[in-house]
């Protein structure tokens, strides 16, 4: 059963900036994008595993840091390569400055 847990506090991100956090032996990010809204997916790149909390964040979207795979922060799918494998992606939900994932 899906569960929300307190993931960080807004002000943990800047625009166009992402975070890792770790729960229950898995890692996920939050992103905020350049319009200020929350994403949260797998933390780490489908195509070699690496963290995708130190890939770059441009509007909407996170690159690998490896091999510059592109993810859509919004849906978790891959828009360029060598990743084929989309992200699983979270609800968040933003309440009194705590960003809330369901995981």
């Amino acid at each position: 059963m899906a569960t929300w847990v307190n993931a960080c506090a807004t002000t943990d991100i800047e625009a166009e900036d992402v975070i890792r956090f770790d729960h229950d032996d898995r890692t996920f990010i939050v992103v905020r994008d350049h319009e200020d809204n929350f994403y949260c997916s797998d933390g780490l790149c489908t195509h070699e595993e690496i963290h995708l909390a130190d890939g770059l964040v441009v509007e909407a979207t996170i690159e690998c840091p490896k091999h510059s795979s592109i993810f859509d922060c919004r849906t978790g799918e891959v828009e360029t390569p060598p990743a084929c494998e989309n992200l699983r992606s979270y609800s968040v939900r933003v309440e009194n400055g705590r960003v809330w994932v369901e995981i």
